[in-house]
């Protein structure tokens, strides 16, 4: 197991006693990077508390070798879209996503993301719907779109 793995391991259940899920979770270069998420979104409070908690946990188990830093936060209105889970949550939300250096030709697509499943997306771009496997996604985010509806799609966010 990955030291992201076992970091998850022993901090899920913690989060999850508290109302909290690990969004997502990555270590490298010295940085222990978590996203925690909740329906209504997360507190400032929550984030303190849980860095504090997580932080003493890590420290007894002793399950980083060496320093880290850690960075506790919500994903915020752009999330990151890293697993399949990610994006089965964002169907019907605008993404973006950029593929990866293998992918010639136009290499950024952003649009409404209508399906996803085991293999990949469908994204609408510009009203023609267009395939990605997971595989060629090199990073994504959901895109919030500011304007007049900025208010309604935050209170729709919130109650999920």
């Amino acid at each position: 197991m990955s030291v992201a793995d076992d970091v998850h391991g022993l901090l899920a259940p913690v989060f999850q006693g508290r109302g909290l899920e690990v969004y997502d979770l990555t270590y490298g270069g010295g940085m222990l990077r978590i996203i925690v998420d909740k329906p209504g979104g997360v507190s400032l409070d929550e984030v303190a508390d849980v860095s504090k908690v997580a932080g003493r946990l890590l420290d007894d188990q002793d399950l980083i070798q060496g320093r880290y830093t850690l960075e506790i936060s919500s994903p915020g209105l752009e999330r990151p879209l890293r697993r399949p889970e990610h994006y089965a949550r964002a169907v019907g939300e605008t993404v973006s996503i950029k593929l990866g250096p293998h992918i010639d030709g136009v290499r950024r697509i952003q649009g409404v993301l209508m399906d996803s499943d085991d293999d990949g997306v469908t994204v609408d771009q510009d009203g023609a719907p267009r395939r990605v496997a997971y595989g060629d996604i090199g990073k994504a985010k959901t895109v919030f779109e500011w304007g007049p509806m900025a208010e309604k799609k935050l209170k729709e966010k919130s109650s999920r």
